[in-house]
């Protein structure tokens, strides 16, 4: 028979609840959050998923266990964990002996995108979310007819901002063509490990095209995003009725030609499609321009009447009226000492370094949190206190 776990108590001050972290002797790991009348059990020997620690929910009132639907990229296992419930239905989990940019996590359990899910899927559901530093600009979606300008508009822009603006890189289950290179063309993925994740809300938005799927994964987005650039996607506006009922917070943008008549000259004036492909485009193009302007998703309409006024125009939207060159800058890291305590003291948690004669205290704020899953938590303020 084997040893019996050993317990390590992390003390959280002014908490709603405690966390245990147990370690055995197979380096198996789990934490316990007690909330109302339920404990939620994050990690444990249980986990047969070694990409992601898992999670079960006991209720003390039927004394019963359950799994339930993990949502969102979820943390990796770790040697071990501290937790503490926060505002919003939110349980903050900082991973022992992590790298400095997979340290800090949040499990969201009754916040307002995890309590959608539950309607959607009738059943009990659960969301990760990657904890980042500071804060960062709104992704921009732009959409717009074919034909309409909007991919010149953004070349300009990206032309003009190539340290501030990026692209996404969509995920796609066709074959790659030749010269194609996996995670920069696309992500090419089996088919159904892609539609695994979209079910378990990965994704921003997805179609399928002649029997392949493509769509926008939410960590594509925010790749971006952490390196210090502004993500733009470029889609339709199936697709951004997708991205706006999602969690991501966004900037929406839609293109609009003068008039249908100027819309025709200039795919014609392409002369790369037939008589049939151009009636399809422009029946296309009235239906899409109609739902641009009435269907709410966007805030701000350009209309592309001249291609440098217009360019203008965008600028401004996006507060880069007289602005040169902008560099950005990549999210940093939270360094976690590998060996340390937690306490909590209204939103700010302090992690204190033990074992040292020297102890440094990090104070984690977290009174301005924004986003949240299924991409990232923004908004950590990090401040080291040395004594």
């Amino acid at each position: 028979m084997g040893e019996a776990p050993a317990f390590q108590v992390d003390h959280l001050e002014n908490g709603h609840s405690h966390g245990v972290g147990v370690k055995s002797e197979t380096n198996n790991t789990e934490i316990s959050v007690d909330i109302g009348d339920r404990t939620f059990v994050i990690g444990g020997n249980h986990e047969r998923n070694t990409f992601s620690i898992g999670v079960r929910i006991h209720d003390k009132n039927s004394n019963n266990w359950f799994s339930p639907i993990v949502l969102g990229t979820g943390p990796k296992p770790s040697k071990g964990y501290s937790a503490s419930v926060l505002k919003q239905g939110r349980i903050l989990v900082i991973k022992r002996g992590s790298p400095c940019n997979d340290s800090i996590w949040f499990l969201e359990v009754d916040s307002p995108y995890v309590r959608e899910q539950k309607k959607l899927l009738k059943k009990e559901v659960v969301a990760w979310s990657k904890g980042v530093r500071g804060n960062a600009e709104k992704p921009i979606v732009i959409s717009g007819p074919s034909g309409v300008g909007k991919g010149t508009l953004i070349s300009m822009l990206m032309k003009e901002f190539p340290s501030m603006f990026g692209f996404s890189v969509s995920h796609t289950t066709r074959s790659p063509r030749s010269m194609e290179r996996d995670g920069v063309h696309y992500h090419f993925a089996d088919k159904k490990v892609m539609e695994k994740e979209i079910k378990d809300g990965r994704f921003l938005e997805f179609a399928s095209v002649h029997g392949n799927l493509y769509g926008t994964s939410i960590e594509a987005v925010e790749v971006v995003t952490d390196s210090g650039k502004r993500c733009i996607l470029d889609i339709d506006v199936q697709g951004a009725r997708s991205v706006r009922a999602s969690a991501l917070d966004a900037a929406f943008i839609f293109v609009c030609p003068p008039s249908m008549k100027e819309l025709e000259d200039r795919l014609r004036a392409r002369g790369t499609e037939t008589e049939e492909q151009i009636q399809k485009r422009l029946r296309n193009a009235e239906a899409e321009i109609k739902e641009g302007k009435s269907s709410g998703i966007f805030g701000l309409m350009l209309y592309n009447d001249n291609l440098e006024e217009c360019y203008k125009k965008l600028k401004k939207l996006l507060g880069l009226d007289g602005v040169s060159l902008v560099n950005g800058v990549e999210i940093e890291g939270i360094n976690l000492p590998t060996e340390h305590t937690v306490s909590k003291m209204e939103d700010k948690i302090i992690v204190q370094e033990t074992g040292k004669e020297t102890r440094n205290k990090i104070v984690l704020d977290l009174s301005s949190l924004n986003g949240g899953a299924p991409g990232r938590t923004r908004g950590i303020l990090v401040d080291t206190i040395k004594f």
